[in-house]
């Protein structure tokens, strides 16, 4: 347990050890420490490699500093994706219906575990809403999740005989035993869980000091105007469907996507590419970014 600053640090390691965990306590401060499970290459997370080293431990968990965002490092020193954490999480409690913003991984449909995924615009409050909205409808358990792996639980579950009553707010402690209960389960590794998921590779960034006024025209074309996404996406690619839940997200030919939308809180405009491959992904963002910025700076 990376405890740093986490306010849930000490109710974590309980968790985990009456779960039958052997739990090690790393990184303790008393003094605020800005947590982001979402910046892998965050040099506060240099020394998780050291540690899973020097202790052989099989995973490093944490989450971020009021607790409600996960983080989870398998034994290779891989960070898992928190829609991947999200995922977990509904295969564990066996959810039969997944509520997930947009820009989560295109895996989640692809696994084949969830009978209904309903997508929904970026926020906790629009995956809160699509729960409420399955609420009393057939269909099994409801398990709402964000892409930094903040999980929700949309009804009552039954494990094993215990339930676990319905929780319509962001929680990081049920994907991080979910993923670990999981594994033992199936008597796999972290890695080996996640390395047999169709998980595409994901990428994003952002174009900063872009405000609203000049975005919108952007994605105001590339939607409405004709011919106009088609000449766009040349270069990389021929557009086969869009999608506009929040902002235009393009699905290409090839099986690649590309999703711009602008920021709720920044004056930024989001690109999130998902690729057949890692590569493909990072060139796919950086030709996002760039022809993106040609047009509204």
């Amino acid at each position: 347990m990376f405890e740093h600053a986490s306010v849930a640090r000490d109710l974590l390691v309980s968790l985990l050890t009456r779960a039958g965990a052997d739990a090690v306590r790393l990184g303790r401060t008393e003094s605020f420490v800005p947590v982001d499970t979402e910046a892998f290459a965050d040099p506060i997370f240099a020394q998780v490699p050291v540690w899973l080293a020097q202790h052989q431990l099989d995973a490093v968990v944490s989450t971020d500093g009021d607790g409600d965002r996960p983080l989870v490092v398998d034994a290779t020193g891989a960070f898992i994706r928190g829609d991947v954490l999200g995922m977990l999480a509904g295969r564990f409690v066996g959810a039969g219906r997944v509520v997930t913003p947009v820009t989560s991984n295109s895996a989640i449909e692809g696994v084949g575990w969830f009978a209904e995924v309903l997508r929904t615009r970026v926020g906790s409050p629009f995956v809160i809403a699509g729960m409420e909205a399955l609420a009393g409808q057939p269909g099994g358990p409801i398990v709402g999740f964000e892409a930094n792996g903040g999980t929700l639980l949309g009804s009552n579950v039954e494990i094993e005989g215990r339930v676990l009553t319905a929780l319509p707010t962001r929680d990081a402690v049920l994907p991080i035993l979910a993923a670990l209960g999981l594994a033992a389960r199936e008597g796999r590794s972290l890695a080996e869980l996640v390395g047999a998921l169709p998980v595409r590779a994901a990428v994003s960034d952002r174009l900063a000091d872009v405000p609203g006024e000049r975005s919108a025209p952007f994605l105001r074309r590339l939607v409405e105007e004709p011919g106009f996404a088609a000449s766009y996406f040349a270069p990389v690619g021929e557009v086969e469907r869009v999608s506009t839940i929040d902002g235009p997200r393009f699905s290409l030919a090839s099986g690649d996507t590309v999703h711009y939308r602008a920021s709720g809180n920044a004056p930024e405009l989001r690109c999130y590419v998902e690729g057949v491959t890692s590569e493909r992904a990072a060139e796919l963002l950086a030709w996002g970014l760039g022809a993106a910025a040609a047009l509204v700076r």
